[in-house]
């Protein structure tokens, strides 16, 4: 791994002893390169704009000088010192995860905010004094407006994914956020891209900022493996059920929630260990598919595109687009799944006659060149780039989530436009 000069280990970076030492028993011994990058800038205050894909590093690239900065400072009821705004529920409880173990060395509180759970026990919890906040727009803004939260104390701000963010309609939200923070705070952002608005951001909100890219957009090539197969109508279902039951872990992304539903099904019915993540899940439903998943209960996550944004699953080295993407970026998203911070993976798009002109087009603007072959179910070539293998036909049940509380995700009515998370 190269390092740049001037941060070859955390140790001469300036982070607090704490975190050193919690580093170390966390057993992470030298950092990642957006983090060697950035960390000199983001511990000296300065304002640090992060271009790098998901998997690189970045939340303790920006978590770890935050938590530093904060130390030893106790935040008033209601009125946190430091907020990360990501783009969603998933997103949060990961960098909430993630961060934890280092907030609770320097002695630091986290809260979540979140939309589709307690409104009350989040603002209860703002309320007892949390310095750290790790917030979606939509539900930080409930708060503030209830007035169970402030932000002119929040010294430093990250927006994390921010091209997500932009992509679900959240832009107007943060802005009006960003104008309430403490005018001379530290601004970190971080972004595949700089498109959609996410420029006007950083125009903005950041001073003087460092610019820091690493493991550009593009650069989820480098670690994956792309294959377009071309299957006929008739043969799809079969081959995408022999590729469901390859051995490990597989996330397969389509269109609409109603036809990932209808898959799961199918595959259920066949003997693939499946579930469906969507939208229409309530958070907790949600949370209870994901940890299946982790776990290997299940081992065919049939999401969409919204769902399993944000999703961080170690070891996950296939993501399949049953459904093509439209746009090259939500190609790279879905991708950026597999092949996280240095391992390989593949992801394999099936084609229909009919997409055949779209679908290179699309691979053309992401700049990649994949493997392409005609494909039947049991074929060796289908077998050869996917580890597809027959299903078992048994078919399997798979114990169901809780049910869906009244949430906001559960609502129906409620997915036509990005919801307010």
């Amino acid at each position: 791994m190269t390092m740049t000069m001037s941060a070859p280990t955390f140790a001469t970076t300036g982070l607090a002893p704490a975190l050193l030492a919690e580093l170390s028993a966390q057993g992470i011994a030298e950092p990642f390169p957006i983090q060697a990058a950035t960390l000199p800038d983001s511990l000296a205050g300065r304002d640090v704009l992060g271009r790098g894909r998901t998997g690189s590093g970045k939340t303790l690239a920006f978590g770890l000088p935050l938590l530093s900065r904060t130390a030893g400072r106790r935040a008033r009821p209601g009125r946190p010192l430091a907020l990360v705004l990501v783009p969603t529920r998933e997103l949060a409880q990961q960098v909430t995860t993630a961060l934890a173990p280092y907030a609770r060395a320097v002695g630091l509180r986290c809260a979540t905010v979140v939309g589709g759970l307690s409104l009350q026990r989040q603002a209860d919890a703002l309320r007892a004094g949390a310095e750290v906040l790790v917030a979606t727009p939509g539900r930080l803004h409930d708060l503030i407006n209830r007035g169970d939260a402030r932000l002119d104390q929040v010294a430093i701000t990250v927006l994390d994914e921010a091209d997500q963010m932009a992509d679900m309609g959240f832009l107007p939200q943060v802005t009006k956020l960003l104008e309430q923070v403490a005018p001379n705070g530290q601004r970190m952002l971080f972004s595949a891209t700089l498109d959609g608005g996410v420029d006007k951001l950083v125009r903005r909100f950041l001073t003087d900022p460092v610019s820091h890219s690493v493991d550009p957009g593009t650069a989820t090539v480098t670690a994956m493996t792309h294959h377009v197969l071309h299957v006929d109508a008739a043969d799809k279902p079969d081959a995408l059920a022999h590729i469901a039951a390859r051995e490990g872990r597989t996330i397969l992304f389509i269109a609409t929630k109603h036809r990932a539903d209808r898959v799961a099904r199918q595959l259920l019915a066949k003997g693939v260990r499946a579930a469906a993540l969507h939208g229409g899940k309530s958070q907790p439903q949600r949370t209870r598919i994901l940890e299946q998943f982790r776990t290997g209960q299940v081992t065919a996550l049939v999401a969409t595109d919204v769902a399993a944004r944000g999703i961080h699953v170690d070891g996950l080295d296939m993501v399949v687009n049953v459904d093509p993407p439209t746009e090259a970026k939500d190609y790279l998203h879905r991708g950026g799944r597999t092949a996280r911070a240095g391992e390989s993976g593949t992801v394999v798009t099936l084609v229909l006659p009919e997409q055949r002109r779209d679908v290179s087009r699309l691979m053309s603007v992401a700049g990649i060149t994949p493997r392409s072959a005609r494909v039947r179910p049991g074929d060796e070539e289908l077998s050869r780039a996917t580890g597809a293998r027959e299903p078992s036909g048994v078919p399997v049940t798979i114990a169901p989530p809780p049910p869906a509380s009244l949430s906001s995700a559960a609502r129906p009515g409620r997915s036509r436009r990005p919801r307010r998370r």
